[in-house]
């Protein structure tokens, strides 16, 4: 051994051992190959989907057999107030006007007020006698359908964090949304559709915007394509003065100088996603404009979804986007995120009530409720809602009390109501308890992230096991949560 060598650490010297150094290599390289042979053969705990870069959207396998194939989520944005539709409290009615004792003298946005009842009666419903607002009466028939779940929590009280931990898991900007992750996993039954559609509210997008059918770090093509019944997608169609002959002379120059290149580049998985890209915009062309023609809908579902109501324009175009929702199903995609209230505006444009609730609450449940059954109602008797789940669903609750000074409810992350129907469910039954005013979550208590793991369980997917890796980390919807809610399945 060199002089060199013998001034070396004793851990310096175990390096330079070759028949540990040797030994250490085959161990490596012994189990490089068993977990490639692992991951082939899909006995790896945790992995993603086998995507083929030049068919993406190809319909993939679930982890084991799905109850849903395809999902609507009804995404309710602004806080919808649990205790002026979902979640009857007695005694609430009975403190009103009292103060809370022991209660935050000081709340999200400023001083608190006084209890303040339900701003609308409840009363019994269906075969189960639960008791839903008259605030919502079409949706309200439904009860015996619906599996409430009245005891979510958010990890955040202001409305974008909370718009992107509902959508994506995370409260932080960059993560892919939970269609973004049934698209990767799942693909879609549709190729001439997206996957992923997301319809934005006829007065405008969320307070999140684009985050909540972003892709994040998943490839790009899994994100949503935002769409409605109002603003078909953008830049489908050749601008003027392009002739339909010369726009498919050049699409098909493109087609084969793509293919060429390909040729001479086989395995360039980005080519091949790119191409196929342009393949689907192509197909697009023909089926968005025959499937955003509403045209052809007859008088009587029109009527059924309010798209008719010449009074009421946010809820007609709202309605005309529900039907857009169901046409989509019908296509095979995958997942339709229906989106129902804009961004911040004082509660004027979503359902966020702080000052003037019951009064801009009349205007919004005009918009939802009608559209929103009609469109369960249609799924189901046209025999889709067998495949479809439909999910209703706001990014945090409002408290009991009113704030100082207004009419309107504060944010509440701590308790709060969302709903699902349809394939795999369990019909009329309500999981969890708030507390006797309705703030907080006393009972089965369940973060959102159980609420996705419950719909990705439902499309035959283990959250656990859907992951992709970014920046060294095996990124999942749940992070390194989520408990499936059991109680609420068929």
């Amino acid at each position: 051994m060199s002089n060199s060598a013998e001034r070396l650490s004793p851990t310096g010297r175990h390096l330079l051992d070759r028949r540990h150094f040797l030994g250490q290599s085959g161990t490596a390289l012994g189990s490089i190959a068993l977990a490639n042979l692992l991951g082939r053969d899909g006995l790896l705990a945790a992995q993603g989907p086998v995507i083929d870069s030049a068919r993406p959207f190809a319909p993939r396998p679930s982890h084991f057999p799905a109850k849903a194939k395809n999902v609507v989520m009804i995404f309710c944005a602004g806080a919808v107030s649990q205790l002026e539709t979902w979640d009857y409290k007695p005694e609430l009615i009975k403190q009103d006007g009292k103060p809370l004792e022991g209660g935050p003298a000081v709340t999200f946005q400023g001083p608190a007020g006084n209890l303040a009842k339900p701003q609308y009666d409840f009363r019994p419903r269906g075969q189960t006698g639960k008791w839903v607002s008259d605030m919502i009466p079409h949706l309200a028939e439904l009860t015996d359908q619906i599996a409430f779940v009245q005891s979510l929590t958010s990890n955040s009280n202001t409305h974008g964090p909370a718009e992107n931990f509902l959508s994506t898991g995370n409260v932080l900007d960059g993560f892919p949304s939970v269609g973004s992750w049934v698209s990767y996993a799942l693909g879609s039954e549709s190729q001439d559709l997206p996957a992923y559609i997301a319809i934005p509210d006829p007065r405008g997008v969320p307070q999140a915007g684009s985050n909540n059918w972003g892709p994040g770090f998943l490839p790009a093509v899994f994100q949503g394509t935002p769409m409605s019944a109002k603003e078909p997608v953008r830049h489908l169609t050749p601008p003027a003065g392009v002739t339909k002959a010369g726009d498919d002379a050049a699409r098909s120059l493109l087609q084969r100088m793509n293919a060429r290149h390909l040729a001479q580049n086989p395995g360039d998985g980005k080519l091949a996603a790119r191409i196929a890209s342009y393949e689907l915009a192509a197909r697009m062309q023909l089926s968005v404009p025959e499937i955003s023609d509403l045209s052809t809908e007859p008088a009587h579902i029109l009527k059924l979804y309010g798209a008719d109501d010449a009074t009421n324009p946010n809820k007609a175009g709202f309605a005309r986007n529900c039907i857009l929702a169901r046409r989509m199903i019908e296509r095979g995609v995958r997942f339709v995120q229906l989106f129902n209230g804009a961004y911040a505006s004082g509660g004027e444009l979503n359902w966020d009530g702080h000052s003037k609730l019951k009064e801009q609450y009349d205007k919004h449940a005009a918009i939802l409720d009608q559209p929103a059954a009609a469109l369960i109602r249609d799924l189901r008797q046209r025999g889709l809602l067998e495949d479809t789940l439909v999910v209703w669903c706001t990014e945090f609750g409002r408290m009991p009390m009113f704030q100082k000074g207004a009419q309107g409810r504060d944010h509440n992350p701590d308790g709060f109501t969302c709903w699902l129907t349809g394939a795999g469910v369990k019909p009329g039954v309500s999981h969890g308890v708030t507390d006797e005013l309705g703030r907080k979550a006393v009972q089965d208590i369940h973060p959102l992230y159980d609420f996705n793991a419950t719909i990705l369980h439902l499309l035959g997917l283990n959250h656990e096991h859907l992951t992709f890796e970014h920046n060294g980390i095996q990124r999942r919807l749940t992070n390194v949560e989520g408990n499936v809610i059991r109680e609420v399945l068929a």
